[in-house]
C-alpha cells in the first residue's frame, strides 16, 4: 500500500545550531515531544517510546542522514511505525524554521488507510503541538532597551 504523509513547521526565535542542538539530544524529547521518551542505542540508531507504559509503542529508528545544524533524517523500522522522518532546521528572519515531515508506511493493513483521514489531523495537531514545546524551551534573544 502507499505510504500516508503528514508535516507540521513552527518560527522558533533561536538559531538553526541551537535548535538542531536540542532536537537532536535524544534525551530531551521528553521534554517537548507529546508524551515520549527516546534514546540514543549506538552511533546510528535510536529508539523512543510514545505513550504510557503499558499504552504506548516503541519506535525504532536508524539516522539515515546526519547534517547540522540543517537535518536530521530517519528510517522507522519499528513493528508498528515504518517509513521515513526528517527535521529539517532553516534559518529565516528572527529565528529558524522548523518542518517535521513523515512519510510512513501504516499498519493494519486495508484498516489502517481506512482511518488515516481521522488519525492524521490528530497526528498533525500533535506535531505541531510539540513543535511550539520545542521552541518554548529555546532562549529567545534579548529585546533591545530603549535609548534612556
Amino acid at each position: 500500500m502507499r505510504p500516508v504523509y503528514a508535516a507540521a513547521a513552527v518560527h522558533v526565535t533561536a538559531p538553526p545550531e541551537q535548535v538542531f542542538a536540542l532536537i537532536t539530544d535524544w534525551p530531551r524529547h521528553r521534554e517537548w515531544m507529546f508524551m515520549t521518551t527516546a534514546r540514543q542505542v549506538g552511533e546510528h540508531a535510536v529508539e523512543a517510546y510514545t505513550g504510557v507504559w503499558p499504552f504506548g509503542f516503541l519506535d525504532t529508528m536508524t539516522i539515515t542522514h546526519w547534517q547540522p545544524p540543517t537535518l536530521v533524517r530517519v528510517t522507522h523500522t519499528g513493528r508498528l511505525v515504518r517509513g521515513r522522518g526528517a527535521i529539517r532546521v532553516r534559518a529565516c528572519a528572527h529565528g529558524s524554521r522548523v518542518i517535521w515531515a513523515e512519510e510512513l508506511h501504516l499498519p493494519f493493513g486495508p484498516a489502517g488507510h481506512a482511518l488515516w483521514p481521522l488519525a492524521r489531523p490528530l497526528a498533525v495537531a500533535l506535531a505541531r503541538h510539540s513543535l511550539r514545546t520545542l521552541a518554548g524551551l529555546l532562549p529567545t534573544p534579548a529585546s533591545p532597551r530603549p535609548a534612556a
